[in-house]
């Protein structure tokens, strides 16, 4: 120990590095090992030395290794199996107890981590939860070529647990996995009938790849997975781009010598590292007991299969029944040893009756023959209100597809250490208890509904659109509403239904259907001497047979294969002369399938739903998302339509054409689309002007719409058709270099039709218009304006010049700096306060005798007697000029009896609707301020007039003015100007 002591103080390192200086090696479970001083010197007792034993191969063009007794060294059997930089560890236990049970309990678990690609899950806790359906279908894919090369009567319970240590992303772990827990069983004292090898295959150009990498197979239009011993198929699993039959079985026959390629390493590995198997106590029946049962019950087993009339639950009670009778007979006799095996010696009587009559004879439990489909029923769009929907049934089996449509936004996060990070097709098959006559719990992912649900999935994948036509997330929901065998492939067909239902441009059908296999094997050779493929097969039949073979695809090829299998394998040939028969069946159903329905539905409905694609700037976007995302969900709220923002693209999902239009202008207020000449638009008038009126559109863009494009038939002032603040539909016909953009609104309107002209040389020196301007409001109120009289157009002042498209801040300066504009504003004369109001002058009454002159020389009761119009309103304009040319020859009384009979006359003719630009009127002063006046105007109207530089600012509250409207601002408020007594 001395020693020790001075050789750490000789050492000048941290006393936390010390510990390498004093020759420690490790430290394990608070004791210290002590290591040998000269790594070439054989270790000192007490030494614990890490035996690993590897085993390396190539298999593709890819170096494999296996390697064992480094890690996880207290399992039954553990291995470690590298390609490239993915290394996958696979354990195996096995319960020390046997506890009585008829079946064999084996659990096999996948597990991906995200440390296994430098990764902190981004779940709440940080860690990883359940089972993720990746999880799952790996997990089955280890378990379903396993299974069957355990030994009869095995009911020990066994655990295999595979877990991803490291992955580069290139290839997938499941494969690895599979051949890991391989040769983890080979190790292990377990008594097990392999080892196996499982390969991938995918072809590229018309070339077989082996082990191809995730890059390859994204270009692949075959992805095979194939499991095999060392002379028969264990398990096939198939997911394709339609490809025949022909083609498919070849890839089968070069995938079988590959997956050899991993048996011979893993029988060397466990020659020199397995264990021992250990002899574990069989539950077999006893051949006395076999005997007594059939003795029973076998004529009336023979004689319930052989009815065809039987359906599943009347088969199944008088099967039931038989077993009840077999059971008293054994309690009589007090054989309790054979009563604890009854149910399955039952079982297998059954099945030796049902396999024999299938072989000798070629019929099956329901009259059916080997190649026989069952009778088909399937309905298309059976639930209108949905996007898409289908009913399929095929005898007893029956399944409701239903289709969503959703934005990419509502694509599937998939966190797994390979593959594409979102799935935008989804399948979920759903098997409730009721579908089966029985009681059950509804609990979370199970297993198998998991794999029914994908088979599917990868089925209909290969003939959906690409993302770049239909770059919307699809969801299928199939829920079994009766079971009697092969409810995936009922899934298959009717989720193909209800996608075409939908509107969705598939290439073709795929229908689905499931191949069974009956065998007669030589008991003591193993090998077959006899076997019949099963077409369609019962859930019976399944339960039964040795195979259920499921097989999906279009009449051009296979989308989607799934092999299981009871017996500890099937030759290949049987397998490859299977794909004939399903094919054969394939085609029948499908010829159901297109006589419902052969192409995608139109969705033109007012309840169909609808999707939208828009591009935007990002920029753009950012402003529809608002800050946290606020102003994007208030939309939805409000609207009931999803929104869904990629990189510059905008997705509106809507369950009608009403909430799409909805979702849209909301969009457009916000953000605006591209103009478009030629686009209709909606907006809100925000400031009128002489010459037309400029609108708000399109997320804050301006347009102007000129007086000239307000209607067909003249319009003598804007604001007889506008006023600020209107919503407006109106289409856009021009734009120009510099962005202004020109509306109108009478290119939406019908023209209308010609009148007949009479006697048109009468009618060349005055045109009289009898166009009455109807203006609708938003409540639907209809104001109609006065007909106003037009001079010829050679004559006519109100002949509109050429217009030059400006924005409205450039309207408003060009008003600001005009001379007329200050001519409405005159200098108030400085003289005392009551000569502001108003006086009647000579010039006034000329200018109203010159309107009675002209419209007397127009004749118009000549001219209109001739047309056969009324005279109604003329007359109305000749009394009230008669009334204003003698009102101007009386004397006033007083001036304030003239400037209250004024006042009263203004406020009650003045409203929101009749204040129009250029109205004189007497207006109050209600307040004086700063930089001009607040005017009352009658009719609980408030104008606004603003003081010049040099005016006189001196005025009282309740001073009369005589005042014109001049402009109205953005808020509807309006600009008047004085008329001073000397302008008149």
């Amino acid at each position: 120990m001395s020693s020790i002591v001075s050789r750490a103080r000789s050492t000048s390192l941290p006393n936390f590095l010390a510990w390498r200086a004093l020759g420690f090696r490790t430290i394990c479970s608070g004791r210290l090992g002590f290591a040998p001083s000269d790594p070439g010197l054989p270790a000192t007792a007490g030494t614990k030395i890490l035996e690993s034993f590897k085993e390396e191969f190539e298999v593709g063009s890819r170096v494999v290794t296996l390697e064992t007794g480094k890690i996880a060294r207290f399992a039954n059997g553990s291995v470690v199996l590298g390609m490239d930089q993915t290394k996958v560890l696979s354990t195996v236990t096995c319960a020390k107890t046997n506890e009585p049970r008829d079946f064999l309990p084996l659990t096999v678990d996948y597990q991906e981590k995200q440390y296994a690609q430098g990764l902190i899950p981004n779940s709440y806790m940080r860690r990883e939860g359940a089972p993720k359906e990746r999880e799952l279908l790996c997990g089955r894919l280890i378990d379903r070529p396993i299974r069957p090369l355990f030994p009869s009567g095995f009911y020990h319970e066994v655990q295999i647990m595979a877990s991803v240590l490291s992955s580069d992303g290139k290839q997938d772990p499941d494969i690895l996995a599979a051949n890991a827990s391989s040769a983890a069983l080979m190790l292990s004292d377990v008594p097990w009938g392999g080892p196996i090898g499982v390969i991938r295959l995918g072809r590229i150009g018309g070339q077989i790849v082996v082990n191809p990498t995730m890059d390859e197979l994204s270009s692949s239009d075959l992805n095979l997975i194939y499991a095999c011993t060392r002379d028969k198929t264990m398990m096939i699993d198939v997911q394709a781009r339609e490809i025949s039959e022909k083609d498919l079985a070849a890839a089968l026959r070069l995938a079988h010598p590959e997956a050899v390629k991993y048996i011979d390493p893993q029988i060397r590995l466990a020659e020199k590292a397995g264990k021992q198997k250990k002899e574990y106590k069989l539950s077999m029946l006893s051949e006395k007991t076999l005997e007594k049962v059939t003795d029973l019950a076998a004529t009336r087993i023979e004689s319930v299969f052989t009815d065809p009339s039987y359906g599943k639950f009347e088969r199944g009670e008088a099967l039931d029944n038989i077993g009840k009778d077999v059971k008293k007979v054994f309690e009589e006799e007090g054989d309790q040893e054979s009563l604890s095996i009854l149910p399955k010696a039952v079982d297998t009587v059954r099945k030796k009756v049902v396999r024999s009559r299938m072989i000798s004879d070629g019929f099956r439990v329901d009259g059916r023959h080997l190649d026989e489909v069952r009778p088909i029923y399937c309905e298309s769009h059976y639930l209108p209100g949905l996007h898409g929907s289908a009913l399929f049934s095929r005898g007893d089996t029956q399944v409701l597809c239903t289709v969503t449509l959703g934005a990419p936004g509502d694509a599937q996060s998939l966190d797994s250490v390979v593959g594409p990070p979102k799935k935008r097709f989804m399948l979920h098959y759903s098997f409730p208890p009721y579908c089966t006559n029985e009681v059950g719990k509804r609990g979370g992912l199970n297993r198998r509904e998991v794999g029914h649900g994908t088979l599917a999935e990868k089925a209909l994948l290969a003939v959906l659109p690409p993302e770049e036509a239909f770059p919307y997330t699809v969801r299928i929901n199939s829920e079994v509403m009766s079971s009697d065998g092969s409810t995936s492939m009922a899934s298959v067909c009717g989720g193909s239904m209800a996608l075409m239902d939908a509107g969705i441009p598939l290439r073709a059908h795929v229908a689905g259907v499931s191949v069974g296999l009956v065998t007669d094997v030589d008991p003591s050779s193993g090998e077959i001497k006899d076997y019949r493929i099963v077409t369609d097969i019962l859930g019976l039949e399944d339960h039964l047979g040795d195979m259920d073979f499921k097989i999906a695809g279009t009449r051009n090829g296979v989308t989607a294969i799934q092999l299981d299998i009871k017996p500890a394998g099937i030759p290949l040939d049987i397998v490859c002369e299977s794909l004939e028969n399903a094919r054969e069946a394939r085609l029948q159903i499908l010829d159901h399938m297109e006589r419902d329905i052969n192409s995608p539905r139109d969705q033109d409905g007012a309840y169909s739903p609808r999707l939208a694609t828009l591009k935007y700037t990002n920029d753009a976007l950012r402003s529809l998302i608002g800050p946290m995302g606020a102003l994007k969900r208030k939309i939805e709220e409000e609207t009931g339509a999803r929104l869904s923002i990629d990189d510059g693209t905008l997705t509106i999902v809507a369950k009608n054409q009403a909430v799409m239009e909805k979702a849209q202008e909301k969009v457009d207020f916000i953000i605006g689309r591209e103009i478009v000449v030629g686009g209709v638009y909606k907006g809100t008038v925000t400031s009128i002007k002489e010459y037309g009126a400029f609108v708000e559109f399109n997320g804050g863009q301006q347009g102007l719409l000129h007086m000239s494009e307000l209607s067909h038939e003249p319009v003598s002032k804007v604001s007889d058709v506008l006023h600020i603040g209107k919503y407006i539909t109106m289409m856009c016909i021009d734009t120009d270099v510099r962005g202004n953009i020109k509306l109108s609104l009478k290119a939406l309107l019908p023209k209308p039709e010609r009148k007949p002209v009479c006697n048109p040389e009468k009618n060349t020196v005055v045109e009289e218009s009898s166009t009455v301007s109807i203006e609708t409001s938003s409540v639907g109120e209809t104001v109609a304006s006065m007909p106003s009289v037009v001079e010829t157009p050679q004559k006519s002042k109100l002949a509109v010049p050429a217009v030059v498209i400006r924005t409205a801040v450039e309207c408003d300066e060009a008003e600001k700096s005009s001379p007329v504009d200050k001519n409405t504003k005159p200098k108030r004369a400085t003289t005392q306060k009551p000569d502001r109001k108003l006086k009647s002058t000579a010039s006034k009454q000329t200018a109203m005798q010159k309107e009675k002159v002209v419209l007397e020389s127009t004749a118009p009761e000549e001219t209109l007697a001739i047309c056969g119009e009324t005279l109604k309103q003329d007359e109305k304009f000749e009394s009230t000029s008669a009334d204003l040319v003698s009102s101007s020859k009386t004397k006033k009384s007083s001036r304030k009896e003239k400037q209250a009979e004024n006042e009263s006359e203004e406020s009650a003719s003045i409203s929101p609707r009749t204040l129009k630009i250029g109205t004189e009127m007497m207006a109050k002063v209600h307040q004086v301020r700063t930089r001009g006046l607040v005017l009352d105007l009658g009719g609980g109207i408030r104008g606004m007039y603003k003081f010049e530089g040099d005016e006189e600012t001196e005025f009282d509250i309740g001073d009369a003015l005589k005042v014109k409207c001049t402009s109205f601002t953005s808020k509807g408020i309006p600009v008047m100007a004085l008329v001073d007594d000397e302008e008149v």
